[in-house]
């Protein structure tokens, strides 16, 4: 009896670990709410937001984005005429990272 609560106490203590280190092991993610891809903007003027998770900078381009708390970013920026392709990635503090790609178009 005391073996098999020997080796229940050790698979709890196996699973607690793996959902504590879960977040560590699947690295970086990225969610781009606006602008949707492909999409048309008159005025050029184009508001970006979006969500990043388990991250330790978030870039447009290259250019560093802040967030909050929540990972939660906004933006305003504007676009010459043209088509232009936003790249936004995210890098975690292990070095990952992870991209996601909009195109947009100005007349």
């Amino acid at each position: 009896m005391t073996k098999y609560l020997i080796g229940l106490v050790l698979f709890a203590f196996i699973i607690y670990g793996i959902i504590r280190a879960w977040p560590l092991m699947v690295g970086p993610a990225i969610s781009i709410f606006s602008p949707e891809n492909n999409q048309t903007f008159q005025d050029g003027i184009v508001e970006v937001k979006g969500r990043a998770k388990r991250t330790a900078s978030i870039t447009l381009n290259g250019s560093v984005i802040l967030s909050d708390q929540n990972g939660d970013f906004s933006s305003i920026l504007t676009f010459p005429r043209g088509g232009s392709i936003l790249t936004f990635t995210a890098t975690d503090r292990f070095g990952r990272t992870v991209a996601e790609m909009r195109s947009i178009f100005v007349p």
